[in-house]
């Protein structure tokens, strides 16, 4: 009897989605609950389990967009599991044939240097060269007769590495190619899109010292990792500053909706993740509530999740307020845009050296420009402005993620 394995519902408003690829081919036996293929929504990436045990039969290929409920491949239950050849299973080493052991004789002694293949035409003084450099041929332009390389041209192509084409091919070759977006990029390029046409966005700078917490870093990270089993990044300290910063300005950590305007009294951060299909932005939950251990483990998880496509739509919604770190980028200041619903985004950006004044000193700090791009229609400028400057201070004085006041201005009752 044939299974049909369909598309199953992933969320309320996706009614399509794309298969990203196939782990099981047509012909092959699966298990019960065993991964066949994967899919990938608007939101997230998922995968797809064999509902009985027998021989998969595929009705899409890679690359198709499917609605909820279509077919994508049948199995038949009743097909007999193929039978394991006797001692298939595992061949111990001291069975393995004794050639299957010896690496083959061109790894034992690969020769220094190796001629160039025989199909390229070149002067025996080009070809030595090529092989010595290590020379592509296929960046060389021949100029001897019937395409022949000569030993001027090797040397031009040493001399300008530059000219080369961008998949290895021709010089300057006009080739293009055409891609299907895929559903992720679509949601990115609809949403961004969204954003900028139905937000009052601006956007609101500063910058960091951010020794301070470098100094923490250096001093601690060493025992933090062997206590916490987590290293002990800049993230963590972005976002409990974040934190602290979005009780006091709640509006920054609120949306509209309507005519209303919805707070939150938690802070649930999305951190921007970058990911071979695309940008997500996974949520963690209750930032304020979290150690910085805490953080560190949760962000370590969804870079994880989102690297290995296992994020699901839960771990992408309900964030209240977004960072996003262009600086792993080299990044040094940008205007980010902001993650619907939400009314604000902080971009943070490579830390460099630069000069300023210090206690009327000129001195060499590691510096960091910040962004906080915000819904002008929900935050007033100074409440953008000052939650910049909160959020400055923080990082700048790392003991008041702690108690959040100053001691002295504490003690005197400032």
């Amino acid at each position: 009897m044939a299974i049909d394995i369909k598309v199953p519902t992933v969320g309320e408003s996706i009614s399509e989605v794309t298969l990203l690829k196939w782990v099981k081919n047509t012909g092959q036996y699966v298990e019960r609950d065993e991964v066949i293929a994967e899919l990938e929504s608007e939101k997230a990436t998922f995968e797809v389990n064999a509902e009985k045990a027998g021989v998969l039969t595929t009705n899409a290929a890679e690359g198709d967009t499917l609605n909820i409920g279509d077919t994508i491949a049948t199995i038949d239950d009743t097909a007999p599991k193929p039978a394991v050849p006797e001692g298939a299973e595992q061949a111990p080493a001291d069975k393995v044939p004794a050639e299957a052991q010896k690496p083959a004789a061109v790894e034992k002694s690969a020769p220094a240097k190796e001629a160039a293949p025989a199909n390229v035409k070149a002067t025996p003084v080009a070809s030595a060269i090529i092989a010595d450099k290590g020379v592509n041929p296929k960046d060389v332009t021949p100029s001897g007769y019937s395409g022949k390389i000569l030993k001027e041209d090797v040397l031009s192509a040493l001399a300008n590495p530059g000219k080369k084409s961008f998949d290895g091919g021709e010089l300057f070759g006009r080739n293009e190619r055409v891609q299907k977006m895929t559903s992720l990029r679509k949601t990115i390029s609809r949403r961004l899109v969204e954003a900028k046409n139905t937000t009052a966005m601006l956007t609101t700078f500063n910058e960091v010292n951010m020794k301070p917490i470098m100094d923490i870093r250096a001093k601690y990270k060493d025992k933090f990792k062997e206590a916490h089993g987590v290293g002990l990044g800049f993230m963590s300290f972005f976002a409990k500053a974040c934190a602290v910063a979005l009780a006091e300005w709640p509006s920054v950590n609120a949306y509209i909706d309507g005519d209303q305007i919805i707070f939150h009294d938690y802070a649930d951060i999305s951190i921007a993740v970058s990911t071979p299909r695309g940008l997500t932005v996974p949520v963690i939950r209750n930032v304020e509530s979290l150690s910085m251990a805490g953080v560190e483990k949760a962000v370590l998880d969804v870079a994880k999740k989102a690297r290995d496509s296992k994020l699901t739509a839960e771990d992408l919604t309900g964030g209240t307020f977004t960072i996003t770190n262009g600086g792993v980028f080299g990044s040094l200041i940008s205007t980010p845009i902001i993650n619907l619903p939400q009314s604000a985004i902080l971009g943070m950006h490579n830390i460099v050296e630069r000069p300023i004044a210090e206690n009327g000193q000129v001195v060499i700090r590691p510096m960091m420009y910040i962004a906080l791009s915000y819904d002008h229609r929900i935050v007033d400028g100074r409440e953008s402005v000052s939650f910049l400057v909160r959020i400055k201070e923080l990082l700048e004085n790392p003991t008041l993620l702690l108690i959040q006041q100053d001691p002295i201005k504490t003690l005197l009752e400032l």
